[in-house]
């Protein structure tokens, strides 16, 4: 049987932003969800993905940035993205009961999550659904200086694909940030996780992710609220 989803407001300084909140019965962790910079919370990708790990016990809230909520196509500069995640982390943390916050994104909404906890947002850790580490065909415009600051558990979900993240910058930034951060490869998928010849929606690509995600959560010993959490056997 599906989880229930309750849609939400969160308040962003003077405006606001939808969001879609899922709770499982028996949820282990929280993961806030931001989209990627083309597409908002209702994306099939997004929704296949949450919906897959309600099923195994995570809860979920996805949510729009401002622009996307006003119907503007350009995303936001990084002040209102991180005030909007820090109003979402708020939402979510009023709504899950002490269990460990995750904040996770695709591509930009992974990158504003990161921004977000280097400039102090409380975070159990990071998922990243294919983080837009340079420009597609500009490795030399690398985007990693505010990660190396970061202790916390990190997860880069990458396709070997990947215009915006070449496998060799990729495995040299996690090595440099160091033991917390783990990179999982998805052979032959581009930066939508498409994979080339396998007839599959973009549901069911989101979907595909969540086992790892959902792995990750359980069993990574978190702090949240100052609180440690231990893994679950």
């Amino acid at each position: 049987m599906s989880t229930p989803e309750s849609p939400i407001t969160i308040d962003v300084g003077d405006a606001a932003v939808s969001g879609v909140f899922a709770d499982p019965d028996g949820a282990f962790a929280t993961l806030v969800v931001a989209h990627g910079a083309g597409a908002g919370m209702d994306h099939p990708f997004l929704v296949g993905f949450t919906r897959a790990l309600n099923a195994l016990g995570v809860a979920t809230l996805r949510f729009n940035f401002p622009y996307r909520e006003a119907g503007k196509k350009f995303p936001d500069r990084p002040p209102t993205a991180i005030a909007a995640w820090r109003a979402a982390m708020v939402a979510a943390a009023s709504r899950s009961g002490g269990r460990p916050l995750w904040a996770a994104g695709k591509s930009f909404g992974g990158r504003m999550a990161s921004m977000a906890v280097a400039e102090g947002m409380p975070a159990a850790g990071l998922v990243y659904l294919g983080y837009p580490l340079h420009p597609p065909g500009k490795p030399e415009k690398i985007r990693d200086e505010h990660l190396y600051g970061l202790t916390l558990p990190m997860l880069f979900l990458q396709g070997t694909r990947d215009t915006f993240a070449t496998p060799e910058l990729l495995e040299a930034v996690a090595a440099r940030i160091g033991p917390s951060a783990t990179v999982e490869w998805y052979e032959g998928g581009d930066h939508s996780f498409a994979v080339a010849g396998a007839k599959r929606s973009a549901d069911e690509a989101g979907a595909s992710l969540a086992s790892a995600v959902a792995g990750f959560l359980k069993t990574h010993g978190t702090v949240h609220g100052g609180i440690p959490v231990l893994p679950l056997p």
